[in-house]
């Protein structure tokens, strides 16, 4: 296999990896938070819920880059390919990343009794505000 193929395919598979790695990531920065979050007020639990998926969409989002950008990998574009892949990738994973770790910052705010569940997601929307800009490019593309 021609190497550049190669490393157009690693790529496009880095895209959705990272994508997913990310939320993995965040999803647990988050979620870690509302679980401690539960033992000091449970009634809140459906705010942390909230704050703790957030950090999903970014593997959405690289889902999303993945099938509309990652088939049809030639020669001729397989280094566009493992730019973009690497690029996209590495915007949704730190990313979801941030984003977890802003939430879970959030939720412990709610368990101490603060009402930031609506300012922690217009912060939150920040991050994913990237992530967005991301997909997008791989439409322009």
């Amino acid at each position: 296999m021609d190497l550049n193929l190669l490393l157009g395919y690693l790529g496009v598979g880095l895209m959705l990896a990272l994508a997913g790695i990310g939320s993995c990531y965040g999803t647990t920065i988050a979620g870690n938070a509302a679980e401690g979050a539960l033992k000091k007020d449970p009634s809140k639990s459906a705010g942390y819920m909230i704050l703790s998926a957030m950090p999903a969409s970014q593997g959405l989002y690289g889902f999303v880059a993945f099938m509309t950008f990652g088939g049809d990998v030639t020669a001729e574009n397989a280094l566009l390919k493992f730019a973009m892949g690497i690029s996209v990738g590495l915007v949704l994973l730190l990313s979801a990343v941030r984003q977890g770790q802003l939430c879970a910052n959030g939720i412990a705010g709610m368990a101490q009794g603060h009402d930031v569940q609506t300012n922690t997601m217009i912060y939150a929307a920040l991050p994913e505000f990237y992530a967005i800009l991301a997909l997008v490019a791989t439409f322009l593309v």
